[in-house]
């Protein structure tokens, strides 16, 4: 029998079987058939030098792609790479901290030789120059190890294969498969993300992925959530175990972002951006060897260079509107108090406190300042702190009132709120939409609002808060 009636034979069966299956079963069956007749002319007219590289291919995917094991797996790689990222970034972090805190010190004494003012000294040393160490000595030690371990998930062809296991929940959803992928890109870089939205060919689900982006964290939010399962999670625990119970704390909370990415997604796909989701097919490639120093220098510099350019251009700006806002005094009380002042009554009710409200209002330009922010407001010190140990910094939060469930309602909050300036931004430019643009914030600040509330809300039933 040749190709073409084999073909033939394979179509009047596709016939035979449309009677009794749906539409997506059938488009499956064509795909599969296509894939089998295509298979089969590839095997007449090639020859594979090495049958062991395609049976190891196709061995790995009935693991990796399998229904049973694919997302255990996945979220087994996602928690060793948080871990490595926890356990190794601890160090270089600390001694950037070390190596900026000394250099403060010569800028401080620079200051006092020319006999510059006080408040030139506090807008550039205090305010400016803290702000962007800061940013630099918590971002760049973490991301420099997160990247450069997904850029070779990516090397080796594991990425297509989580695109691949999302696929069906996001078509459950009403959503593209591709959106599995502008997802993982959140993880790096929202606002990143929002352009890598491009390629998805339907402007419906296009919206679908750009409205739900914000729910992965960025790495402007990583250090909140490290941050924070370490002092209060992983209380009690020590050493390889407290790096464990923080992995795991800060993976639950990335599957809850996708969770939620998932359930908006269904949300919005069946009220605001009805319609039906287009198909997907994906054709995965082989398992290649990383080229391990190529992408690791490579991932490392490229992003490296990128966390630096957003330090400088956002974050430092914001270090100076802080220190101006916390040593302009209205009456007896900072501009700063008085807003933590106005937001309190309202913070309460989520869980929270009028400082960390004023924290994250005034780290819209840049996650990664709400944290030193917020230690500024609690320390009144007027300028961005550092606190080097983890006991002290937890006393910190104790002494105004914290416990484990006001610690949890600031991840979910840092988790689920709305974009940071510059996503803001690119969502304009890629929507040319005030009204998406308006809904990109709303949508997840009013679902960071009605979690927290509502986590409050049982946390006094039960006397924990």
């Amino acid at each position: 029998m040749n190709l073409h009636q084999e073909s033939s034979g394979e179509i009047t069966l596709l016939k035979q079987k449309a009677f009794n299956l749906s539409s997506e079963s059938i488009r499956d069956e064509i795909v599969s058939s296509a894939f089998r007749h295509t298979q089969a002319i590839c095997q007449d007219v090639t020859k594979v030098k090495d049958q062991s590289k395609l049976l190891h291919t196709e061995k790995l995917d009935k693991i990796l792609t399998s229904r049973l094991f694919g997302f255990p797996i996945m979220l087994a790689m996602l928690g060793i790479v948080i871990y490595l990222t926890i356990a190794g970034a601890n160090v270089p972090s600390s001694m950037l901290a070390s190596f900026f805190g000394w250099l403060e010190g010569y800028l401080t004494l620079g200051f006092q030789t020319i006999n510059a003012p006080d408040w030139l000294h506090g807008v550039l040393v205090l305010g400016l120059y803290r702000g962007t160490s800061w940013v630099i000595s918590v971002m760049l030690p973490p991301m420099a190890i997160f990247f450069p371990m997904f850029a070779l998930l990516e090397n080796y062809g594991y990425l297509p294969r989580v695109a691949f296991n999302m696929d069906r929940l996001f078509k459950k959803t009403g959503a593209h498969g591709k959106q599995s992928l502008t997802m993982a890109m959140g993880f790096g870089c929202n606002a990143a993300a929002i352009m890598s939205t491009r390629i998805i060919e339907s402007p419906r689900e296009r919206m679908l992925a750009i409205l739900t982006n914000n729910f992965v964290p960025c790495n402007g939010r990583w250090p909140t959530l490290i941050l924070l399962a370490s002092i209060f999670m992983a209380a009690g625990f020590t050493g390889a175990a407290g790096t464990l119970v923080t992995a795991g704390v800060v993976v639950g909370m990335v599957v809850f972002g996708i969770i939620v990415t998932l359930a908006v997604s269904w949300i919005l796909s069946k009220t605001a951006l009805k319609g039906v989701p287009t198909h997907y097919t994906l054709e995965l490639p082989p398992y290649r060897k990383p080229q391990f120093m190529n992408t690791i220098i490579r991932a490392t510099i490229d992003k490296s260079a990128f966390v630096l350019k957003r330090a400088i251009v956002i974050a430092a700006p914001a270090g100076v509107l802080t220190w101006i806002l916390a040593n302009i005094m209205v009456g007896d009380t900072s501009i700063l108090m008085h807003i933590v002042q106005f937001l309190d009554p309202f913070a309460q009710q989520l869980g929270l406190d009028g400082f960390i409200l004023m924290a994250f209002i005034l780290g819209l330009p840049a996650n990664e300042i709400v944290l030193p922010i917020l230690l500024m407001g609690y320390l009144s010190t007027g300028a961005m702190i550092e606190v080097e140990d983890l006991d002290s910094l937890k006393k910190i939060f104790i002494d105004q009132g914290w416990t484990w469930i006001t610690a949890l309602n600031m991840m979910l909050f840092s988790l689920l709120h709305y974009p940071c300036g510059t996503t803001l931004i690119n969502i304009y430019k890629e929507t040319k939409s005030k009204k998406w643009t308006f809904l990109s914030f709303a949508i997840p600040t009013g679902l960071a609002i009605a979690v927290t509330f509502a986590i409050a809300q049982l946390a006094r039933i039960f006397g924990w808060l």
